[in-house]
């Protein structure tokens, strides 16, 4: 049962969505990858205007979340950069350092529980996959599609369950 007495949440992803990662990729696309590089060069990714002005909007009625593929020990880098690009204050979703699962799962599970309690208004992401699976099953959803999709980003979203 929802709480109606609280307002609707608003759930955005971060990587491509609101952070530009274009400047990072280059650590995925070497064998290995080089995930420490690639996590530690986010707090320097640009911010996606489309994304922002988005969120910014829907903090005018709702109470916004994000919702990332991040591991856990990227926490204070994101919660900074997430203050310095001026964006709405919010309770920050993350992978645990372990989770290995592909984002669409991950996601849809945490999108779940934050329904059981509260309307979910709209989830905004660059994943197809994620939003292809939360719409399925009964959300909202803006498609992403302001950033150059990455093939390298997708593949460790959804084979390798990084981010």
């Amino acid at each position: 049962m929802t709480d109606s007495s609280r307002r609707p949440i608003a759930v955005f992803d971060l990587d491509n969505t609101l952070a530009d990662t274009a400047h990072r990729q280059r650590f995925l696309e070497c064998r290995p990858r080089d995930w420490d590089a690639f996590f530690a060069a986010a707090p320097a990714d640009p911010p996606i205007p489309e994304g922002v002005a988005l969120a910014r909007e829907q903090a005018e009625g709702c109470e916004v979340v994000y919702l990332t593929g991040r591991p856990e020990r990227c926490r204070r880098d994101t919660l900074a950069w997430l203050a310095a690009q001026g964006l709405p204050e919010g309770r920050v979703y993350m992978r645990r350092n372990d989770d290995r699962r592909p984002a669409r799962r991950t996601k849809l599970e945490i999108l779940r529980r934050l329904a059981r309690s509260r309307e979910v208004r709209l989830l905004v992401d660059d994943d197809a996959l994620v939003c292809q699976d939360a719409e399925r099953a009964g959300f909202r959803v803006v498609l992403a599609r302001w950033s150059a999709p990455s093939p390298e980003l997708r593949e460790a979203q959804e084979r390798q369950g990084r981010t």
